[in-house]
């Protein structure tokens, strides 16, 4: 049984920045596509960034330049670095995570991925 930890996340400023991380634990995966999603009140959820083994990343648009995921292979583990952070970012994350390597044209979906972290808030406000 796969479980998401999440942590990081919290209250900043426009402009100001915030990490987030996420640990797949229950067994070692030697490929995973893992990533966020995030969901502000009253709106949709969305599909915020994913990166998948030796292939690459898939960023929202409008985060692209200002959020960058890395990822930890060994630790099953990513990292998402968010810089100049605006209002419109507050929301709850979401960790995803699927031993597969999902193509690109799914990577958005949220029908994807086999497993979900609990949420972390991330607050941006002056």
């Amino acid at each position: 049984q796969v479980q998401l930890v999440e942590s990081g996340g919290g209250l900043t400023q426009p402009g100001g920045s915030l990490r987030l991380s996420c640990a797949a634990s229950g067994r070692t995966f030697s490929t995973f596509t893992m990533g966020w999603f995030r969901q502000a009140p009253g709106k949709e959820r969305e599909f915020v960034v994913a990166t998948r083994s030796s292939v690459g990343d898939a960023y929202l648009d409008s985060v692209k330049g200002r959020f960058t995921i890395s990822r930890d292979n060994a630790k099953s583990t990513v990292l998402l670095q968010m810089n100049s952070l605006k209002p419109e970012d507050t929301a709850v994350y979401y960790c995803v995570f699927t031993p597969r390597r999902i193509i690109t044209s799914q990577m958005g979906v949220a029908g994807s991925y086999d497993n979900w972290g609990q949420g972390t808030q991330v607050t941006v406000s002056s």
